[in-house]
């Protein structure tokens, strides 16, 4: 749970609305400017080597999202 709130803290600093994180370790992230979740899944591989699920993977109301899991290591947390 701590490594969701690392992962949760980081995304609200950079202005995302998140959700989750609090009684579960998955945080979901609303994409910015009107991105789809699998474009934001490109973006967060391409750009920083970070590997999430897209929103759209859980149906139609998941679109537009993108969920991550504080499941990893600490340390590959803090490096991002």
């Amino acid at each position: 749970m701590q490594n969701a709130d690392i992962i949760k803290n980081k995304f609200e600093k950079l202005g995302y609305k998140v959700f989750g994180g609090v009684n579960s370790p998955y945080i979901w992230i609303k994409t910015l400017d009107g991105k789809t979740s699998l474009d934001f899944f490109d973006e967060m591989i391409e750009k920083y080597g970070i590997v999430g699920t897209p929103g759209s993977g859980f149906g139609p109301s998941g679109e537009g999202y993108f969920r991550l899991t504080g499941f990893g290591k600490r340390e590959d947390i803090r490096e991002w």
